[in-house]
């Protein structure tokens, strides 16, 4: 009795499947890493918050004698509560951005275009749209240009600037009338490290994690 002949099986994979995928898997890890830098950075600002009874505490409030006293108390008050004000900052700037949806849409439409047609995107992937291949340069001058029109020609760029001023208002206002006295002001920390640069240190820890994808193809 002669044996059924076995048939060939390929076990050859699809090249372009192989690499869809390998291109969806760095996509992935590298917005996982950004995700994970900043919300470590979020949880270290919430680490250092003062009490919130120690900001409003109403017996501490008094009018400053002189405008040098005010630039005085705000300077130290940046110094101690520089979380605590950045917290207000961007919840102001939040509820402003909530307060008119279609900003925030196009706002979330603008970082989003920025990450996945830009620094997610393979730097060995070209950007394909429409039938037609964008060069690096040619994706970053649109974004760029993008980026213009959205900010300057459209209600964002006036409500981020509008919110962005109405949360340092509230911030120097409670700054100049809040009395520094009773505050105990780390020795190691300078005054001059205030809320600036607090500010500063969250953007680079996020552009720390989008540094990666973007060097690749420079």
């Amino acid at each position: 009795m002669s044996s059924t002949p076995m048939l060939p099986i390929s076990t050859s994979e699809d090249p372009n499947t192989a690499e869809s995928f390998k291109s969806y898997t760095n996509t992935q890890q590298n917005l996982r890493s950004i995700l994970t830098r900043i919300s470590a950075s979020a949880r270290h600002a919430l680490s250092r918050c003062r009490p919130w009874t120690e900001l409003i505490d109403r017996t501490a409030l008094a009018k400053p004698a002189s405008f040098s006293d005010a630039t005085s108390r705000v300077r130290k008050n940046l110094s101690y509560f520089r979380a605590n004000y950045l917290i207000i900052l961007a919840a102001v700037l939040a509820f402003s951005l909530i307060s008119h949806p279609f900003s925030l849409v196009i706002l979330i439409s603008l970082i989003s275009a920025w990450l996945f047609l830009y620094a997610l995107r393979p730097s060995d992937q070209p950007l394909v749209i429409w039938g037609r291949t964008y060069s690096d340069r040619e994706t970053l001058a649109i974004l760029a240009a993008f980026t213009v029109v959205v900010i300057f020609l459209t209600s964002v760029g006036s409500l981020l600037i509008s919110g962005t001023m109405m949360g340092l208002g509230i911030v120097c206002a409670h700054g100049a009338f809040r009395m520094p006295e009773d505050l105990f002001l780390d020795e190691q920390e300078p005054l001059s490290s205030g809320l600036f640069s607090f500010v500063s240190g969250a953007a680079s820890t996020a552009a720390a994690a989008a540094a990666p994808a973007i060097i690749s193809r420079v």
